[in-house]
């Protein structure tokens, strides 16, 4: 049913009067009139009773009042919500992050959840090449990555992280200089991250140690970070991890990042250029202003 004519109705029952009601709408008294006529022809009966003394609802037209009212107010709302959700303002918005970003993504995400508070937001934990995967798919709106080599992704760089070493011997702390390390690392057992579980990670430890030729002795692998760091506080007595995992190191580790081409690797915000909704896009903007702060 016609919302414009359900409103011309409205008017009418409420003006109780078609030249009143017309002037409220700004169209002529015909214009009403043959509005009128066509809802009447689609309710299958007369709505008014016209007079000397204006327009009464007949009972077809007073059953329809509270209906009408209905219909028209809810078309108002789904109206302001279809411009807000167009406007960035409210939806759905899907956002990865991996161990680079463990800080970042959180404190952004909690940022845009206080300027929307009526949009609802996911984050989940994953690794970079799950991300893309899921970009790709349009199952994920933004990721927190390490940036990709391969073209057709938007992207917003965002900083940088290296390789540290994860270390709970204070009697033996490794040295920060790669030109030192392969001394230390044949005196220390390894544990590492599944490779499936952070494949960039796992790339990236295996091109710095080819790069400064020394290879650690892994003796025990886990399945997340805080495990990772778990088991060198517990006595394993090492791990390569990212240096941003400083901020969740607990005591007794120490964290110290290397100092290495091989060891660096940029983070940013990427997004699928043909699955950016209207609310990842205000989610952007926000991150941009972030990352010039």
């Amino acid at each position: 049913m016609d919302i414009g004519l359900l409103r011309a109705f409205l008017t009418v029952a409420e003006q109780r009067n078609y030249g009143r009601a017309a002037r409220l709408l700004l169209v002529t008294q015909p214009t009403l009139t043959k509005q009128i006529q066509s809802l009447e022809a689609q309710v299958g009966g007369r709505l008014f009773h016209r007079g000397r003394h204006g327009a009464t609802p007949t009972e077809l037209g007073a059953a329809l009042v509270p209906e009408a009212q209905d219909l028209v107010r809810r078309a108002d709302a789904l109206a302001v919500r279809m411009a807000r959700m167009a406007g960035g303002e409210i939806g759905r918005l899907s956002v990865g992050f991996g161990l680079s970003s463990i800080d970042l993504a959180p404190r952004l995400i909690a940022a845009f959840r206080r300027s929307h508070p009526d949009a609802y937001v996911t984050l989940e934990d994953m690794s970079s090449r799950e991300q893309l995967d899921r970009l790709r798919a349009g199952e994920l709106d933004v990721g927190f990555v390490r940036l990709p080599d391969e073209d057709g992704w938007g992207r917003l760089i965002l900083g940088t992280d290296r390789l540290a070493l994860a270390s709970a011997d204070h009697g033996d702390p490794p040295p920060p200089d790669p030109a030192d390390i392969s001394r230390w690392v044949d005196r220390h057992d390894f544990v590492q991250l599944v490779t499936a579980r952070g494949p960039g990670l796992a790339g990236q430890i295996n091109h710095f140690c080819t790069a400064v030729e020394v290879r650690p002795g892994i003796v025990q692998e886990a399945h997340d970070l805080q495990t990772v760091l778990a088991l060198v506080a517990a006595g394993t007595d090492a791990a390569f991890v990212p240096a941003s995992a400083a901020r969740i190191a607990p005591p007794p580790i120490t964290i110290t990042p290397l100092r290495h081409p091989a060891a660096e690797w940029r983070i940013g915000a990427v997004w699928n250029p043909g699955h950016l909704p209207p609310l990842a896009a205000s989610f952007l903007d926000l991150v941009r202003d972030g990352s010039a702060e």
